[in-house]
């Protein structure tokens, strides 16, 4: 299967939805991604902590340290009020943004 590089900001939107139904430490926010999109999106770690951090800087996740499911001790990541309005705002953009896409691919 191929795997697709992410676009510049993508990687924050997608920990921003992995991270909004319940709190998640950072490997399982990439196996979540990994699976939904069907094992095409693969997330290094070496793109997910930076990008984690980022966004905990700018204040749109929390961590928080918990037990994971094999009793390891974790960060695990939870979006605050900021970053569950900032995924709406990202969510309405990335939909104008492929939807214009396929527009000019499909008319061009």
């Amino acid at each position: 299967m191929t795997h697709i590089d992410l676009p510049q900001g993508t990687l924050d939107l997608l920990i921003l939805r992995a991270v909004s139904l319940e709190p998640q430490h950072g490997w399982a926010i990439s196996e979540r991604i990994q699976q939904v999109s069907r094992d095409v999106l693969r997330i290094q770690q070496g793109s997910l902590y930076p990008a984690l951090h980022r966004l905990e800087r700018r204040g749109l996740i929390q961590a928080k340290w918990g037990t994971s499911e094999n009793n390891r001790r974790a960060k695990f990541y939870q979006l605050t009020k900021k970053g569950r309005q900032q995924l709406e705002v990202e969510k309405d953009a990335w939909r104008k943004l492929t939807a214009a896409v396929a527009n000019v691919l499909e008319t061009a």
